[in-house]
């Protein structure tokens, strides 16, 4: 087969309808070889014949969909400079769209047993390396069109793509665990239900499990280790697909989440590699462009810098790493209709040579990009190198995964830690995080828990953690709950404990649902799942994880539910523009108020004693926004009591002018409040009681 000369742009393999162009970047090698394989694994070279600014590339007649290709590097094999292409080792295209199946961990893989400064073994890896595949690129989406739901409006529903259907009863078994599974009429009406607008799902770029965990059994089930930016991986996609068809069921899902409504936004893990430190194997950039692609150490590029504890750090400040980056989560918008992305270990992106710069390039080329420039971006604003934890630091058109949030309210309901200022600055928005940047209040993106830790469930259940399933037992993971559990660690028949910790759900679940800010909820929180305690799950493909849809709880469900409904209904709940303490223009009443029980309003001697608990803060219904059409917005006015106490406490209502009709519309300890035609009428000075460990919201019709 001739091979003709090609394009160097686009990258990777374009299939045209008549063949195929490949292109590939280096800028350390002296050859590169293109090898075709068969469905036997038979292997045909081809030197790309030409090298335009440092691409590679070439084109074959005649080779389309399906075909399974690699690449081999001919190169320089120098640790001490940051050189490590070894054409015995098969590669993987950076810019593959597809791989045809796992990899198959071998010494051959390997540059050397566990010197860094040995010879590179001699073993073809070929074997056992996956094979990027051949796409076409053809997909009808039917009129395809996004939802656009406003950034505030948002409600985000953490999921992972396999376990939200892994053990779905009315899922057929060929579809559980996959793209298409969870887009089956039963998982679209239970998010319908729900009332979720996105789906923030668990990383679907192609990753690798891990030799030492496949080696006991197990595997990386939350995919926090990618090998292929551009490729969704395949094990998501239905058993005896044909190679490269992952990618049309992908887009099938995300078709159909449109067609629902439900925005789609993707975990992406751009801050690191597969590939490891300078023992970890030779899958793909390592042996292309090592020092291109990643940070090394500035005296000694034998070794990797590693901000992420994974072994290595992707490099932003280099223009082929951004370049990739880039391409990619344009690819992703473009051709598979994604609505957004979540940043892990963004603090990463942001170096670099080694402080975090807020405003690397990385930022700057995205936020004038006309394409991404219009997607939901949101960071995980922290990294585990020095200096790396950058909350509220991160520039206009970003949100951010809120841990003060977290934690916060977290220590409200456990009754410890932060005073009671800090619940009211996350309750509000964090504007002292964020409203000095620029953004708005939905630059906070509140939860309370996530894949990362315990469930809803566990963390209201269980004092300690339990990762015994983990490798090296139970030493992986944080030590810390943060929560509160009545004392009694575990499962138990004491109705009376089991009460107050389904209040604790309650609690948390409101308090988020009705924060300033965008509130993201852990899938199957809302169904109680539990992890047995786990709250390092990362690992555990199994029924640890996977969600249990046989024991549905089927009240926190329908709470969970009627919880959003309110919370849409209700713009004082999801403001665009900050509260500002004080009076609004032409009605002599303040937008938000803080009070005590007793009625008076807090003083700052209220606000720095101690660890107190109860609260009661002010909404005010008007200036809440405005709608599509710029017409101002004006809803009811709430009081928000809080009392996180082990007692009782009765609550004044507050004087306010021309507030004086209060109807309790929620009670953390009377779930089955919602809807009562009976409720006593409060006017200023009357008192509500408010249960130990629960919340109530009052609501005064304008």
């Amino acid at each position: 087969m001739n091979v003709w000369p090609g394009n160097a742009y686009p990258l990777g393999a374009t299939y045209d309808g008549s063949g195929t162009n490949f292109s590939i970047f280096s800028d350390v090698a002296e050859r590169v070889e293109l090898c075709l394989f068969d469905e036997e694994g038979n292997e045909t070279r081809y030197a790309l014949p030409e090298v335009d600014s440092l691409y590679w590339h070439g084109y074959l007649p005649g080779v389309g969909p399906g075909q399974r290709y690699a690449y081999r590097v001919h190169g320089p094999w120098d640790p001490a400079q940051g050189h490590r292409c070894y054409a015995e080792k098969l590669l993987m295209d950076p810019y593959a769209k597809a791989m045809e199946r796992c990899i198959c961990w071998d010494d051959a893989l390997f540059p050397h047993a566990d010197n860094p400064d040995a010879p590179p073994d001699t073993g073809d890896s070929a074997p056992y390396l996956p094979k990027s595949v051949v796409i076409d690129p053809a997909f009808d989406w039917q009129g395809d069109t996004p939802p656009g739901h406003l950034l505030h409006e948002s409600i985000i529903y953490e999921v992972h793509v396999k376990g939200l259907t892994a053990r779905h009863p009315e899922v057929p078994e060929e579809l559980r665990g996959t793209y298409l599974g969870l887009v089956e009429p039963p998982l679209l009406e239970h998010l319908a239900r729900l009332g979720v607008t996105a789906v923030e799902l668990l990383p679907v770029h192609l990753h690798v499990d891990d030799r030492h965990l496949v080696e006991q059994g197990l595997d990386n089930y939350w995919g926090y280790n990618s090998i292929g930016f551009f490729a969704p991986h395949h094990d998501y996609a239905t058993q005896g697909h044909a190679p490269g068809e992952e990618v049309n069921e992908f887009r099938e899902m995300v078709r159909r989440l449109h067609a629902a409504g439900i925005e789609v936004i993707l975990d992406v893990v751009y801050n690191h590699t597969a590939e490891g430190n300078h023992l970890g194997p030779i899958l793909s950039m390592k042996g292309i462009a090592n020092a291109a692609y990643y940070h090394l150490v500035h005296d000694d590029p034998r070794y990797y810098m590693d901000y992420t504890g994974t072994g290595n750090s992707l490099h932003m400040g280099r223009s082929n790493s951004l370049q990739l980056v880039m391409d990619s989560l344009r690819y992703w918008v473009l051709e598979m209709h994604v609505d957004g992305f979540r940043f892990d270990l963004a603090a990463t992106l942001a170096r670099e040579l080694h402080e975090v710069d807020r405003l690397a390039p990385f930022f700057d080329i995205i936020h004038q990009d006309p394409v991404l420039n219009g997607t939901k971006l949101i960071a995980e604003p922290w990294d585990v190198g020095e200096g790396g934890y950058q909350v509220g630091r991160f520039p206009p058109q970003w949100s951010e995964w809120n841990g003060k949030y977290r934690d916060a309210i977290r220590d409200h309901w456990r009754a410890e830690g932060s005073v009671l200022g800090e619940l009211a600055r996350r309750f509000v928005g964090s504007p002292d995080l964020y409203e000095n940047t620029g953004r708005r209040p939905h630059a906070s993106v509140n939860y309370v828990t996530s894949h990362d830790g315990f469930t809803l469930h566990d963390l209201v259940t269980y004092n300690e953690k339990h990762n015994e399933a983990n490798p090296g037992g139970n030493e992986s993971g944080t030590d810390d709950n943060r929560s509160w559990n009545c004392g009694v660690e575990g499962e138990t028949d004491d109705s009376e404990i089991n009460a107050l910790r389904s209040r604790q759900k309650r609690n948390f679940l409101t308090t988020l649902m009705l924060s300033q800010g965008i509130p993201m909820l852990l899938g199957g929180d809302e169904i109680g799942r539990t992890q047995g305690g786990n709250n390092d799950a990362y690992c555990q493909d199994n029924e640890i994880s996977w969600y249990d849809w046989e024991h549905v709880d089927e009240g926190l469900l329908d709470y969970a539910a009627r919880l959003i409904r309110f919370r849409k209904e209700h713009p004082a709940f999801r403001r665009r523009n900050w509260f500002y303490g004080r009076t609004l223009r032409g009605e002599g009443a303040e937008d938000v108020g803080w009070y005590r029980p007793d009625g008076s309003e807090m003083s700052q001697e209220d606000w720095d004693t101690g660890y107190a608990r109860a609260l009661q803060v002010y909404l005010s219904g008007q200036g809440v926004g405005r709608d599509e059409q710029g017409r101002p917005l004006t809803d009811n006015d709430f009081l928000v009591l809080f009392n996180a106490s082990d007692g009782a406490i009765d609550y004044a209502v507050p004087k306010r002018k021309n507030l004086h009709r209060w109807e309790r519309v929620i009670d953390t300890n009377d779930p089955d409040l919602w809807g009562a035609a009976d409720q006593p009428v409060l006017g200023v000075g009357e008192e509500v009681t408010v249960e130990a460990h629960s919340m109530v919201v009052l609501q005064h019709e304008r």
